[in-house]
């Protein structure tokens, strides 16, 4: 019997499989290995040479069937879910047929996924909605894309007359966390060019991220008995409060949209001696990053003028870089993902991605990746919620792509 694209998330989705952003270890959580050795025992069912790490990584090739010269391209997906929200006892519902109404959650009726939320609920009428109980989240970033890379390769297996070059599979733990690729071995992938299937809405391809820093301010104050404190404390739990406080709203997080960037906390911790603001910053543009955190550093000397006996350190890491400026160099890569989707009957949306994904960084390991839809919507939250029909869009656009790539050789 043949899995369904279906069949196959209904079995991952299961799978508990949530990273750990507190965790050292790689992967982040044990359980993430729990899926990747039903992946590996499948893949194996399916007659392909595949392995698992011991940092969860699941490698496999589908060999080439053409006497033609073709680059190797990769399909990615990531097994973790994030931490946002549970993802421990989930339970699948399908809604048949949608009918374009509201979709109440069994699990906890008061939440409810509803079209004047989500409009791109106005396309699927008609279609077979997957959705959580309402109690988790339903995992289909990216377990959508895990099953898509699976049934694609099984419907490549099951018609060797569709002609294609080396196709190498590569599953990843804990992208949710940012370290998706850290011990990721390109020399095992083995592919010039590859694809991310971590996308949202049928249709559409990112070609282009955020680039990406994080941001340590640390503030020493001075620390004196709070009884003889008069002229003298400077403490630096408030000293923080003030830099937050300055932060212009504008270029908030819930105030951006599109190609806007953002400046945004994410962690304080401290006393009155010393105090640490954690933020992120993000943009589309290195000049408009450099910006930001220009502007950001101006605000804590701003603040600290009021604080004469305090002091303070700013470090800016690197997080990821916008993976347009190495795509554009490789344009056929967008081109065939394009004309891929056309075959598959939608019509190609290239868009940006206000975030990362693992193909940020595997673009910079040379590994140009771009990044194809998956289906799924409202990520992270318990409404999420992805339709069987879009899901087999994927599949499809696989399998174009695949052909593509053997014709254009």
């Amino acid at each position: 019997m043949v899995d369904t694209v279906l069949d196959r998330f209904l079995r991952y989705v299961v799978i508990d499989t949530q990273s750990d952003v507190t965790s050292p270890t790689q992967p982040s959580t044990a359980k993430q290995i729990d899926l990747s050795r039903v992946l590996l025992a499948e893949l194996k069912a399916l007659g392909l040479d595949a392995t698992l790490d011991g940092s969860g990584y699941v490698y496999a090739t589908i060999p080439s069937n053409t006497a033609k010269a073709v680059p190797t391209i990769c399909f990615c997906a990531h097994v973790d879910t994030a931490p946002d929200f549970s993802g421990t006892g989930v339970k699948p519902q399908i809604v048949r047929n949608y009918d374009g109404g509201d979709i109440v959650l069994p699990g906890d009726k008061s939440r409810v996924i509803r079209p004047a939320d989500y409009p791109v609920l106005k396309t699927q009428i008609g279609n077979d909605i997957v959705t959580s109980d309402g109690t988790t989240l339903l995992g289909a970033d990216d377990k959508a894309g895990v099953a898509e890379i699976m049934s694609a390769a099984q419907h490549l297996l099951a018609h060797p007359e569709i002609k294609h070059g080396p196709i190498s599979i590569l599953f990843t733990p804990d992208e949710e966390i940012g370290r998706g690729v850290d011990k990721v071995d390109l020399q095992r992938v083995g592919a010039q060019f590859a694809y991310t299937m971590d996308g949202s809405t049928a249709g559409e391809i990112q070609d282009e991220t955020f680039s990406a820093d994080g941001v340590g301010i640390d503030i020493t104050g001075v620390a004196i008995h709070p009884g003889f404190a008069i002229g003298k404390m400077e403490n630096a739990i408030k000293i923080v409060g003030e830099i937050i406080a300055k932060l212009p709203r504008t270029i908030s997080p819930e105030a951006t949209e599109g190609r806007d960037g953002f400046i945004h906390p994410v962690g304080v911790t401290g006393t009155m001696e010393g105090a640490k603001l954690q933020l992120i910053v993000r943009d589309f543009t290195e000049g408009g990053l450099a910006d930001k955190e220009a502007l950001l550093e101006g605000i804590v000397r701003d603040v600290l003028k009021s604080w004469p006996g305090s002091g303070y350190v700013f470090k800016v890491t690197e997080q990821y870089r916008n993976m347009k400026i190495v795509l554009d160099c490789n344009p056929e890569i967008v081109d065939y993902a394009m004309e891929a989707v056309r075959r598959a009957g939608m019509a190609p949306a290239l868009t940006s991605i206000r975030g990362g994904t693992d193909g940020s960084r595997l673009s910079f390991m040379g590994l140009p990746t771009a990044n194809i839809f998956a289906g799924g919507h409202a990520f992270h939250s318990p409404l999420e919620f992805v339709s069987v029909q879009d899901m087999q869009r994927a599949v499809d656009t696989i399998v174009h792509l695949a052909a593509i790539w053997e014709e254009r050789a």
